[in-house]
């Protein structure tokens, strides 16, 4: 009996299985390799989601503000305004040239005098920067019935990068007339603009005759270009150039 049952224990096969600690150690290698490699496509595709987002964002923005002026601009209206003080007016639209501020960072521009005539009244228009150009447009949609006009004064300024609209609630204003601001665009480095006269030729300065109060007939007020350029240096977009042809 001792003998068969020294031989059955020979014969038996073994019942135990497993891993052993390599094998465990290979396993728990490949799986720290797959979940590195899947972490690092799960946050690229993350940047890549918030790149195209920010990205769709300052292109919206950029649409929004050329949208925005070119409606101002094609419906330019030929009626000129008094300045805030009272005593002369100012043309239906009035531009000048600004500064260079073609640098990296988000500076202001600045803006010489708009007009011999209201040189002492641009400190009265906004806290802000002189405006870079002033307009009369049409078309000002009321639509809970307020009572003002459907013409709208509206200003473009560049304050530290950002290009900024104006308006004001009233035609002829007074220095009591604080301008409703609203900011079209950031991320800017400078903005121009161009005016083309009948003579089918460029200008940096309209109106192109100097507009005084004495001399000047009321035709000069309320003169018009037949197209205006604007040009805008954005960070994130480079130069871009748009033409608007004004209503005449």
């Amino acid at each position: 009996m001792s003998a068969l049952r020294c031989l059955r224990r020979h014969r038996a096969p073994s019942c135990r299985g497993g891993f052993t600690l390599i094998e465990l150690l290979v396993a728990l290698f490949i799986a720290a390799i797959m979940f590195a490699m899947g972490y690092g496509a799960i946050n690229q595709a993350l940047q890549s989601k918030g790149s195209i987002r920010r990205h769709q964002e300052s292109l919206v923005q950029l649409e929004t503000a050329m949208r925005v002026m070119e409606q101002d601009f094609v419906q330019l209206a030929p009626r000129p305004v008094r300045d805030p003080v009272g005593d002369n007016w100012q043309a239906c639209l009035m531009g000048s040239p600004a500064s260079d501020t073609s640098d990296s960072s988000d500076t202001s521009a600045s803006s010489t005098a708009s007009d011999s005539s209201d040189s002492s009244d641009s400190a009265d228009d906004s806290q802000g920067p002189p405006p870079l150009v002033q307009l009369t447009r049409n078309g000002w949609s009321n639509p809970t019935g307020l009572p003002r006009p459907e013409l709208e004064r509206v200003a473009y300024a560049l304050d530290n990068g950002t290009l900024v609209r104006e308006h004001w609630n009233v035609l002829d204003r007074t220095l009591a007339s604080a301008p409703v601001k609203r900011n079209l665009l950031k991320h800017v480095r400078s903005v121009s603009f161009r005016y083309m006269s009948l003579t089918r030729s460029w200008t940096d300065t309209w109106p192109p005759v100097t507009v005084s109060a004495q001399g000047v007939q009321d035709s000069a007020y309320r003169m018009r270009p037949l197209a205006v350029e604007v040009t805008l240096d954005t960070q994130a977009w480079g130069k871009i150039v748009r033409i608007f042809e004004t209503a005449n």
